[in-house]
């Protein structure tokens, strides 16, 4: 038990560090370097439990990813910047970079079948991190245009 929390904080350290890293790696304003490495933290712990919990792979990804875009959005609109700032953290812990390394390495060693596996999964977790940040998108459309319209006294059904 006690090897799993530590397992636990030490991948959402992770998350939290490699976030905050791009960041400075972007050139993003520093004040967003704590933020951002906060949403990768938390979307990348919601995987994590989540694909404990026995959901799949891309299902996880696909919720923390729809988390992270929320999270970064509520975050831009309160810092009056640009939304891909936090979107971008938010997705750097669960990007297959390792999955299309070694889908190229085995196609290299002529191992095909195995490459094309590694990269099906690949691009399945590309698919479910766009599919996540879209709809997050698209939710806190539907829901910022319900609000300015409540503002302006017009009814929205």
């Amino acid at each position: 038990m006690n090897e799993t929390i530590i397992g636990i904080l030490r991948a959402v350290f992770g998350a939290f560090v490699g976030a905050v890293g791009f960041a400075m790696l972007v050139h993003v304003p520093k004040k967003t370097w704590l933020p951002s490495g906060i949403i990768a933290g938390l979307s990348y712990l919601l995987y994590w439990a989540l694909v404990r919990a026995g959901l799949s792979d891309p299902v996880g990804i696909f919720i923390g990813s729809l988390f992270g875009s929320l999270a970064g959005q509520v975050y831009a609109r309160r810092m009056k910047l640009i939304r891909t700032v936090f979107l971008m953290a938010a997705i750097v812990p669960v990007v297959p970079g390792l999955g299309l390394y070694r889908m190229m390495a085995y196609i290299g060693q002529g191992r095909t079948t195995d490459g094309v596996n590694m990269g099906i999964a690949a691009m399945t977790t590309i698919v479910m991190i766009v599919l996540g940040m879209s709809a997050g998108s698209f939710i806190d459309r539907i829901l910022t245009v319900r609000q300015q319209a409540k503002a302006r006294g017009r009814k929205t059904d």
